[in-house]
């Protein structure tokens, strides 16, 4: 996995272990998958069909179902996946779960497809069997297997393994019992093979009606374990599927489905978090009766559990994250304050920020909840050693040096000022700006009366002009409410920065500017967490949602922010890390950037 790194992007000491390198170390000393081969099973088309390597392999999956777009804990399941194949010289398979066409989209299809390559995981590669040392691309569907999916439904009906039910929804739910009641058998579960056989492909043929049958597996409805209790493998849907048109009106759960995808794909460590942990025993139930059939191979894969990725003041409910975005509380699935891969990329999350993120939250059996602040603190620390630095003006306020043209010749003089593009690395090169007799400051940066540790301007007080000159400050003037309308100072000469004369006078504050010359405005977007609450999910959705979550303002920032590019992180001086929105500009032509994280936590204050 990847490393730690220092500030200096520097990589530092190896990746702590977790229990699941330790499996697949052990497994791989035993030669637990070495030597398997499909044989001629019905499986062998589906292999060959696929392309599928050598399965003696380290095989990793990421099987994600097409019905939103992916969230933050997705991205913890992509980095352990990708990241495990990797690092012991296997492969990962990108693959679709679509097994429900009534809530899957191209759409989502899509943006899975875009977020696992965003991620540096675009090079989801396999060797390929027909031409060895070339590769191919390693991207997958579960509904490429359907057909095979319905050939062992009917190995099972035949093996006396599965039965069609027709009892009402509402005759399941009371016979199925509950955690202290035993369940009931069902009244068809008696029925022979034959007739289970000819109702199943009355299903499959469009002669029952959706909800009217669905095929169980027969194992114990007395099992302690409910998932056990005769588990559903296929119902009846009518619905048009984004892969296979209307081929189908039946199809698979994805209880059943995805035991035989992993199989079929030769996948040696199938891991999936501690939610499913219940349904391993049906998982290696399907796939022992399926290989005792020489459907699937032997050793089939195994399944092992993790804590999911909780972190506070974050929701990762698909259903209700799609409810935010129909009923426009947010702006999209993309939008900068949804946890999803999409928001937080557009609000300025780097992969390296995430992937950092995803290994310091450790891989381990037992749960719990990461700070919120833990994911800023990642964006500081990959941002830090590689941003390119500027300064911005956020609650601008105009500062005039009145004296300004009596020291320059004219008051339309402007000088010139550098700064560093990066302040440890001189080889970014420089950035130029002006300073002219007005420029814009921060309105806290201005006090009538000096606060306790209040070192920037107030009357009689000198400031350095960051990157510029002294300056003294003489007062301000204020409208009748009270309001800060413009702050006036006088420049102290031969003090500009990097002249002889610039530690001539000492000085305890430095602010940061930008000259109303060559300033260019922008609209700039401070988001800050979606939910107030720091464990949502427990009472209503939009109560627990942060009323402040988004403040726009006009701001000022350096005239190079013109051109910067999108999607590339940079650290306003004094304010934290911003990157140019990916979407545009905002009306009337301004840039827009959008607040990825502050310089440190300030959610307490």
């Amino acid at each position: 996995m990847t490393s730690p790194t220092d500030k200096s992007g520097t990589k530092t000491t190896a990746a702590p272990s977790n229990f699941l390198r330790h499996v697949i170390e052990n497994d791989l000393a035993q030669g637990a998958y070495a030597g398997r081969t499909w044989g001629g099973s019905p499986g062998d088309a589906a292999h060959h069909a696929q392309g599928m390597p050598d399965p003696a392999k380290v095989r990793m999956r990421f099987p994600p179902e097409p019905n939103g777009y992916l969230h933050i804990g997705h991205a913890k399941s992509i980095w352990l996946n990708f990241e495990l194949a990797k690092e012991y010289g296997g492969v990962c398979h990108l693959r679709f779960d679509d097994t429900n066409p009534e809530k899957e989209e191209q759409e989502y299809v899509d943006s899975i497809r875009d977020a696992v390559k965003w991620l540096g995981y675009e090079t989801y590669l396999a060797d390929r069997p027909s031409a060895p040392g070339t590769i191919q691309e390693h991207e997958y569907f579960a509904s490429n297997y359907f057909d095979f999916m319905y050939e062992a439904a009917e190995y099972l009906i035949g093996a006396g393994l599965a039965y069609v039910d027709e009892q009402t929804p509402e005759e399941m739910r009371a016979n199925r019992g509950d955690f202290n009641t035993p369940g009931t058998d069902s009244r068809f579960r008696s029925r022979t093979p034959d007739e289970n056989l000819a109702r199943f492909r009355e299903m499959r043929d469009g002669k029952l009606a959706d909800g009217a049958a669905i095929l169980r597996a027969k194992i114990d409805m007395a099992s302690p374990n409910i998932n056990m209790r005769d588990p559903a493998l296929y119902r009846i849907r009518r619905a048009t599927h984004h892969n296979t048109g209307d081929k189908w009106c039946i199809y698979p759960m994805y209880t059943y489905a995805h035991p035989i995808e992993d199989a079929l794909e030769q996948i040696t460590h199938s891991i999936c978090t501690l939610e499913f942990e219940d349904q391993r025993p049906f998982y290696d139930w399907l796939l022992d009766r399926l290989a005792e059939g020489g459907l699937v191979a032997s050793p089939h894969p195994r399944q092992y559990e993790f804590a999911r990725l909780n972190v506070t003041h974050v929701m990762t409910s698909k259903r209700k994250l799609r409810q935010l975005v129909e009923e426009k509380h947010v702006d999209g699935w993309d939008d900068p304050r949804m946890p999803t891969i999409a928001g937080l990329r557009r609000r300025g999350y780097t992969p390296a920020a995430l992937q950092l993120f995803c290994e310091r939250s450790g891989t381990t059996k037992s749960g719990g909840w990461i700070e919120y602040a833990s994911l800023e603190a990642a964006l500081r620390d990959t941002l830090d050693p590689i941003a390119p630095r500027a300064m911005a003006v956020l609650d601008p306020v105009k500062l005039v040096i009145t004296n300004w043209g009596e020291l320059m010749g004219s008051d339309d003089t402007l000088d010139d000022c550098s700064a560093p593009v990066h302040p440890h690395h001189p080889e970014m090169g420089k950035r130029e700006f002006k300073l002219g007799r007005e420029v814009w400051i921060e309105r806290t940066d201005y006090e009538d009366v000096q606060p306790k540790g209040f070192f920037r301007l107030f009357p009689g007080n000198k400031v350095r002009l960051k990157y510029g000159h002294v300056i003294e400050c003489t007062g301000a003037t204020r409208d009748a409410d009270g309001k800060l309308l413009e702050v006036q100072a006088t420049l102290v000469p031969d003090t500009k920065s990097g002249t002889p004369g610039a530690d001539a006078i000492k000085v305890k504050g430095n602010i940061t500017w930008v000259a109303a010359a060559d300033a260019v405005q922008a609209e700039v977007r401070l988001y800050e967490r979606l939910f107030a609450e720091a464990n949502p999910g427990s009472g209503e959705l939009l109560d627990e949602l942060n009323k402040h979550s988004l403040e726009v303002c006009t701001a000022f920032v350096e005239p190079s922010l013109a051109k910067a590019e999108p999607g590339v992180g940079i650290q306003f001086e004094r304010h934290g890390y911003f990157v140019r929105d990916t979407k545009g500009g905002a009306a009337g032509g301004q840039v827009v950037f959008n607040r990825a994280a502050g310089m440190r936590d300030s959610w307490a204050k």
